[in-house]
Parts: structure tokens; sequence; C-alpha cells
């Protein structure tokens, strides 16, 4: 047991290392550096609960893991702006191949990537949390976290529009990163809320496979606990 926690601090710890040398590295020439200090503010501040959380709530390996690729990934977001994050001249200039025009896309996709990411990572670390602090099982342990993950997706779009309207000009327009599409924030809740459910449905198909007591589980979570008078 102690040296599995020993691996498990270790594991935590590299990542933490790992996710710091790239802020440090990302921080130094960012493409706008406005735009990637207010992309920052949410990255700092759940930078700050999952380290003062580990000790009392630590979550597995796996979500560590989600956790850091999601938030890697938006680092790359913050150092470009997500507008302008050049992944189709990189497939282009290494791969010869252009993602954009073989999807046909006429816009900088990026920020879509990183809703979808949003759910289809941190669904499952959500989850993690959410069972361990509610000991909650079986159906409810599933839609529970989709919801959150939507539902922290609808908010996080309210924030990204206060925000516009606060800072105004190239700052907010560059944190909003519409591109000119007025259905742009329903397309990135409804992306987050693609990747939510697809990593639930993994979730649950594997849990379903390798949990001994899952249908005893799935059917104590839809039995009414208390019947009333």
């Amino acid at each position: 047991m102690a040296k599995n926690t020993m691996v498990h601090k270790r594991y935590f710890l590299i990542l933490s290392i790992i996710f710091g040398i790239e802020c440090l590295v990302i921080s130094i020439s960012p493409y706008d550096r406005a735009d990637w200090a207010l992309e920052n503010v949410l990255v700092v501040l759940s930078a700050i609960f999952i380290f003062f959380t580990y000790k009392k709530c630590p979550l597995s390996r796996l979500s560590y893991s989600l956790i850091f690729v999601f938030m890697s990934l938006h680092e790359i977001g913050s150092y470009y702006t997500y507008s302008n994050v050049p992944y189709d001249a990189f497939l282009t200039s290494y791969f010869n191949f252009s993602l954009n025009e073989y999807m046909g896309w006429t816009r900088n996709n990026f920020d879509r990537l990183i809703h979808f990411a949003y759910g289809f990572l941190l669904a499952y670390p959500v989850r993690d949390l959410y069972c361990r602090i509610a000991g909650v099982k079986g159906f409810w342990s599933y839609l529970t976290p989709l919801n959150l993950i939507m539902a922290t997706s609808m908010l996080y779009e309210l924030v990204e529009w206060g925000a516009a309207e606060v800072f105004g000009g190239e700052l907010g327009m560059a944190y909003l990163g519409t591109q000119g599409d007025i259905w742009d924030a329903h397309k990135d809740m409804a992306m987050a809320s693609l990747g939510g459910f697809i990593a639930m449905v993994i979730t649950l198909v594997i849990h379903s496979r390798i949990q001994k007591d899952f249908r005893e589980q799935w059917r104590l979570s839809l039995t009414v606990k208390h019947n009333r008078d």
C-alpha cells in the first residue's frame, strides 16, 4: 500500500513538473500577452485546486493523466490564441496533409477540438472526484458527471461573454474567438457535451465488463430508497 502511494505521488509530481516547464516555456513569448494571461486565469485556479485537494482526495493516475493532457492542449491554445493555432500548417509541413482541406473547414477549429477534449478528457476525472466525495454508484455515477460537464461548459461560455464585454476591443474578441460564427457558443457546448457523452459511454462499457456487481449497482441506483406515506 505504501509502495503504491509513493508511486502515485511520484507520478503526480512528474506530471506537475512537466506541465510547469511547459507553462514556463510558453510564457516567454506568447502571441498575445494579454490574451495569454486571460486564458490562464482558470488554469491557475484549477492548478491550485488540484494541488490543495491532492492529499485529502487524490484521484487516480488515469484522471491526472487526462487532466494533464487537457491542460497541456489548452496551453498551446493560450500561446497562439485559439483562433491562430497553426495545426493545419503543421500537418501540411510535416505530413503533407491538410486537415482543413480534407474536412472542408474554412475556419481554425482548434477551439472546437479543445471544447470536445474538455468533455472527453475531463468527464472521467469529474466522475472520479464525484464518486469519491458522494459515494455514488450505478446510473447516477455516469449521468451526473456528464451533466456537470455540460453545465460547466455553459458556465464557461457565460464567462467568455462577460470577459469580452468587460475587456472589449481586440482582447475581448481574441478571448471570445468566435471567428464570425454567431453559433460559436452553441457549437462549443455541443462539442463538450459530445466529448463527455462518449467518455461516459466508454467508461460504462468497460465497467460493465470488469465489475462483477455492475448490474446490481445499476439496479440499486434506480431503486426508490424512501417511499412517501
